[in-house]
């Protein structure tokens, strides 16, 4: 278990952010619109095209929808799925593709299957089998879009390949998760490295260095996917415990940590892994960035393509938007509108930060741009 390093003494606290907006940009509520009556759960932007960085998708109860953000403030309903299994209810999207370039969506939620659809064909293209339980989040591999992991009330995570249909990796067993895994996250750089966290109260670093053989060879396959020699990944490289709380949210920052409890915060932190050492290591805490009233959990945050962004909402329907690479952390809006005060699920961060999305409760996305930014204006 992952303690605090040598660096945590008097002197070396952690910076916390002042929740005083600096107003270094200032937006302003642009839009709202309402799907349904079913709460949406995620709400993402494609950064993986630029051709389509403008097009968001959401998901709530068995419905996938597809929309762009126009110039004027307004969205476009581009196309919507709607899963053959009324009872499902999705609980998170990830952008991805095929190996060809074409964009793919891919979604599951309350009844454990992996939904991949093809947006150009607005159809069903595969479906994946394997979790026993939910799938809390789905995250795609950007260095290899064709590659994607997914957290389970199960208590493992998956690896998988939507181009074969090959389940290559599961991270489960003795030194695994030991309660539902409710977030994971690809490093951005080192391609063998992930992420995940859940009710056990910990976040987990895994790495892939020893099994990469066998992500290569999923790309190879032409036998059956069940037939495949699907490994398990019993032991990570480390078990960090920075929360006493459930961990419903974690995103790399280069190569430290930003992960969320149920505790009104977000927390920055270093991982120090010894390679020779699995499972021994360190944390050091770095920054907080507060988050008033935000003390349920499935509430995630987003950031931008470039990480400058993040954002986060509550349970009361507003929206914090934090600096994330300053220190101390710098607060540069706190978003609302009159009319939103049901709980906010996920953000989306535009790719430049321009915009921002909330999906909530109710069933409604809501809408913030940037007051006088180049993007605007024309």
């Amino acid at each position: 278990m992952a303690k605090l390093g040598p660096g945590q003494g008097l002197g070396c606290e952690a910076a916390v952010g002042s929740l005083v907006p600096s107003r270094k940009r200032e937006y302003k509520a642009c839009n709202k619109l309402t799907e349904g009556k079913r709460p949406l759960y995620a709400i993402g932007f494609n950064f993986l095209d630029v051709r389509y960085y403008d097009v968001f998708a959401t998901v709530g109860g068995n419905r996938v929808t597809t929309y762009s953000c126009l110039k004027d403030g307004n969205f476009a309903i581009l196309q919507a799925y709607v899963d053959e299994d009324k009872d499902e209810s999705f609980y998170t999207l990830s952008w991805a593709c095929d190996l060809d370039g074409t964009p793919l969506l891919v979604a599951a939620g309350s009844n454990g299957i992996i939904r991949v659809i093809n947006c150009a064909t607005e159809k069903l293209l595969k479906s994946f089998v394997g979790h026993g339980d939910s799938i809390n989040e789905i995250r795609t591999q950007a260095l290899k879009p064709s590659l994607i992991i997914s957290a389970s009330k199960d208590e493992s995570v998956r690896l998988w390949n939507i181009h074969t249909g090959i389940c290559i990796l599961i991270f489960s067993g003795a030194g695994g998760h030991r309660n539902e895994v409710l977030s994971v996250d690809f490093h951005p750089s080192d391609i063998y490295r992930i992420a995940s966290c859940g009710m056990d109260n910990t976040v987990k670093i895994w790495s892939m260095k020893e099994f990469w053989p066998y992500v290569e060879q999923s790309f190879t396959w032409t036998d059956l996917p069940s037939k495949f020699p699907t490994k398990y990944v019993q032991f990570p490289v480390l078990v960090a415990v920075v929360h006493s709380n459930y961990v419903d949210c974690t995103r790399w920052l280069g190569d430290f940590v930003l992960s969320k409890s149920v505790d009104n915060e977000i927390v920055l932190w270093e991982p120090k892994t010894k390679e020779q050492s699995p499972g021994e290591g360190s944390i050091d805490i770095l920054q907080k960035y507060p988050v008033p009233e935000c003390d349920i959990w499935f509430i995630k945050f987003s950031c931008d393509f470039h990480f400058n962004q993040l954002a986060i909402g509550n349970r009361e329907g507003k929206v914090y938007v934090w600096e994330v690479q300053s220190s101390p952390p710098v607060l540069t809006a706190r978003l609302t509108n009159p009319h939103c005060k049901s709980a906010i699920r996920q953000t989306a961060v535009s790719f430049d930060g321009s915009t921002i999305l909330a999906c909530s409760e109710d069933g409604s996305i809501w809408r913030w741009d940037e007051v006088d930014h180049p993007s605007m204006k024309s």
